[in-house]
């Protein structure tokens, strides 16, 4: 008991001087490497304490080493940007004046139900809302809106409440999504006649397309 207590408080004392040096950056977890190396830190911990035949100085070794390593790759980020992108990568515009980047989707492995989920946590609920939105290091999605989907409100210039209609997607990667089209009561045909008034064949052409009460057909066509 003695024994096991004396490498908790070793281990504490050095998983905080780590963390100290390390400062926010480890905290914040911002890149896939900064979160993946705070997991390992702790288990490295974790693991060293609770095996019996590992001993103090062990312990203080393995996290002084791991936490030099990560030091390390801090400073090298700092001093040199072009190894910042390789170690850290670099944010993604995902959406540039109105249209989705396909080519960005596919270089971040995201499709567009994630994309979706992404800005719907940003209060977006259509794509048509967003002027450019870009997927930080962190993976978080950051949004700028077009100027008219921000502001100013219906409230700021006091006129009455219009009835809010959630965007519904009929089309993803050339796909029809049957299910939706069969919820707005449309067929194939009525979807494939709105596409032709904008100039498109076939929904294969299409990479994304949705229908917003009052506002119609929106599509994206692929950018490659």
């Amino acid at each position: 008991m003695v024994h096991l207590t004396i490498e908790l408080i070793a281990g504490f004392i050095s998983l905080f001087c780590v963390t100290k040096m390390l400062g926010k950056v480890q905290i914040s977890q911002l890149t896939p490497f900064y979160f993946v190396s705070s997991i390992v830190l702790g288990e490295l911990l974790g693991n060293a304490v609770y095996d019996p035949e590992v001993g103090l100085l062990f312990i203080i070794y393995a996290i002084s080493l791991w936490g030099l390593m990560i030091y390390l790759v801090v400073k090298v980020t700092q001093k040199y940007p072009k190894m910042r992108e390789l170690l850290e990568g670099e944010p993604s515009i995902v959406i540039r004046n109105g249209v989705v980047s396909r080519k960005e989707l596919r270089k971040n492995n995201i499709d567009l139900n994630q994309l979706q989920n992404l800005l719907r946590h940003q209060d977006v609920f259509s794509v048509r809302e967003v002027a450019f939105a870009i997927l930080e290091t962190d993976g978080q999605l950051t949004v700028l809106k077009n100027w008219n989907d921000s502001t100013p409100t219906r409230g700021d210039m006091n006129l009455p409440l219009q009835p809010v209609h959630l965007p519904v997607t009929l089309i993803i990667d050339g796909k029809i999504l049957s299910d939706n089209l069969q919820a707005m009561g449309w067929t194939e045909q009525q979807l494939q006649s709105q596409l032709q008034t904008q100039g498109i064949q076939k929904p294969e052409d299409v990479f994304f397309a949705e229908w917003k009460e009052g506002e119609g057909l929106h599509v994206v066509q692929p950018d490659d």
